[in-house]
C-alpha cells in the first residue's frame, strides 16, 4: 500500500464536518463554563460547598450540582474519542501513517494544556486528555462493540465498587467520610488569588493542579476519562452520528439515562451530603446524566427548527479549543488580582450570569471570525504544527 506524507493529510473540511459533533462540543462547552466559573471565582477545592454559599446561592448552587456539575466533561471526553477514530479513519484513506499524525497532534495539545494549566488556570483537561488519547490509541484496532463494551465495564466495575466502599464506610463510621472545609486551604487561595503577585498566583495554581492530578487521584482520573474515551471511538467505528438515527432507540436511553442520572445526582441533595453521595452523584449520576444530554441533542437535531436554533452552539464547537481557552482566560482575569481582583466578590447568581453573557459573546465573535477564517485561531496554529504546512483561510 502506498504510504504517503503528513502533507496529504488535509485538516477537516467545513462540508465534511459532522454538525451534531460540533453542537454538541458547543453545548459541552457551555456547560463546563459554568463549572469552571465557580473554580474561578472561590477556593472550590477547599471548601464544602453546603456551608460555604447561603441563601439563593445555596440554592442556585445545588440546581448546578444536579444539572450541570460532572455532566459536561463527560460528553467532551466522549467527542475526543469519536474525533480520534475521525482522523484514523482520514489517514488510512490518503495511506498515511496515523501514529506518526496522531502522536504529534496529542504532544502538541499536552503542550497547550501545560501552558494553560501551569500559566492560566488549574483546572485545565487538556494534558489529561491528551495523555489519555495516546493510550487510547493503542487499542483503536479494536471493533467499534468491543470498546464500547470494555469502555462501560471499565467505567462501571471500579467506580461502582468504590460507590459500595464508601456506602459501607457512611455507615460502619459517617464521620470519616463527612464533608469539610480546610481552612488553611481556603486561606491561602484567597490570599494568592485575590491579592497575590503572578508569580504567588502562579504557585498556587501549580498547588492546586497537583492537588487534583496528583498520585492520590490519578487512579480515579483514568477510569473517568479513558473509558469514556473508549466509548466515544466505539461509538465513531459504528457511524452512530453518521448515519440515519433510529430515534426508538434514542428516545429509550434518553428516558433511561435521565431517570438514573438525576436519581443519582439528586442523592446529596435529598439524603445526605457525605463524601458517599457526592462520589456517587459526581462519578456515575454525572456521566449518565451526560447520556441523557446527548440522546436528546440528537434527538432535537433531526427537527430543521432545533437544528437551526442550535447552529450557535455548532459555531462554538467548530473553535471549541480557542473557546475553552478564551473562557479561562477571560474567567480568571476578572477574578484573580492580576485582574480585576473580583475573587470572592461576587455572588454565585451574577458569576452565573457573567458566563453566560461571555459565552454568547464568544459565539458572536466566533460567527464573526468565519465569515473570513475557516478555523478558529488555537486550531489553526494547531493544525499547522500538526500537519506541517499552511492553511488557506478561505
Amino acid at each position: 500500500m502506498f504510504r504517503g506524507t503528513d502533507s496529504q493529510v488535509q485538516p477537516i473540511q467545513s462540508n465534511e464536518r459532522i454538525s451534531s459533533l460540533d453542537v454538541l462540543r458547543g453545548f459541552s462547552l457551555l456547560g463546563i463554563f459554568l463549572v469552571n466559573m465557580i473554580s474561578f471565582e472561590s477556593p472550590i477545592l477547599y471548601y464544602d460547598p453546603q456551608g460555604w454559599w447561603q441563601g439563593t446561592d445555596k440554592s442556585l448552587f445545588s440546581w448546578i450540582e444536579v444539572l450541570v456539575q460532572s455532566s459536561f466533561y463527560p460528553i467532551f471526553a466522549m467527542l475526543f474519542g469519536y474525533g480520534l477514530v475521525i482522523l484514523r479513519e482520514r489517514c488510512e484513506q490518503k495511506g498515511i501513517s496515523f501514529n506518526k499524525l496522531g502522536v504529534r497532534r496529542l504532544l502538541l495539545l499536552v503542550v497547550i494544556g501545560a501552558i494553560h494549566a501551569f500559566f492560566i488556570w488549574s483546572g485545565d483537561i487538556l494534558v489529561n486528555y491528551a495523555i489519555f488519547g495516546l493510550i487510547l490509541m493503542l487499542i483503536l484496532n479494536w471493533s467499534g462493540k468491543t470498546l464500547i463494551y470494555s469502555g462501560l465495564a471499565l467505567f462501571l466495575i471500579p467506580n461502582l465498587l468504590f460507590s459500595l466502599l464508601l456506602m459501607l464506610l457512611a455507615m460502619t463510621s459517617p464521620h470519616d467520610i463527612s464533608t469539610y472545609s480546610d481552612m488553611a486551604g481556603i486561606t491561602e487561595s484567597v490570599k494568592n488569588y485575590g491579592s497575590g503577585t503572578y508569580i504567588e498566583i502562579t504557585a498556587q495554581r501549580f498547588h492546586d493542579w497537583y492537588m487534583v492530578n496528583g498520585p492520590e487521584n490519578i487512579i480515579f482520573i483514568l477510569f473517568s476519562i479513558i473509558p469514556l474515551m473508549m466509548i466515544g471511538a466505539g461509538a465513531a467505528k459504528l457511524k452512530w452520528l453518521q448515519t440515519k438515527i433510529d430515534k426508538k432507540k434514542w428516545l429509550v436511553l434518553f428516558i433511561l439515562s435521565a431517570i438514573i442520572g438525576l436519581f443519582l445526582k439528586l442523592l446529596p441533595v435529598v439524603i445526605d451530603s457525605n463524601l458517599a453521595y457526592k462520589f456517587i452523584q459526581q462519578s456515575l449520576g454525572g456521566t449518565i446524566l451526560s447520556l441523557a444530554y446527548i440522546s436528546l441533542i440528537i434527538l432535537l437535531l433531526t427537527n430543521k427548527y432545533f437544528s437551526k436554533l442550535f447552529k450557535p452552539f455548532a459555531t462554538a464547537g467548530r473553535m471549541s479549543l480557542t473557546i475553552y481557552l478564551t473562557q479561562s482566560i477571560v474567567g480568571t482575569l476578572i477574578f484573580y488580582h492580576y485582574g480585576l481582583g473580583l475573587y470572592t466578590k461576587l455572588t454565585l447568581g451574577t458569576s452565573m450570569l457573567l458566563a453566560i453573557l461571555i459565552y454568547i459573546i464568544q459565539v458572536v465573535l466566533a460567527e464573526l471570525w468565519f465569515i473570513k477564517f475557516k478555523y478558529g485561531p488555537v486550531e489553526k496554529v494547531w493544525r499547522l504544527l500538526t500537519y506541517g504546512k499552511a492553511i488557506k483561510s478561505k
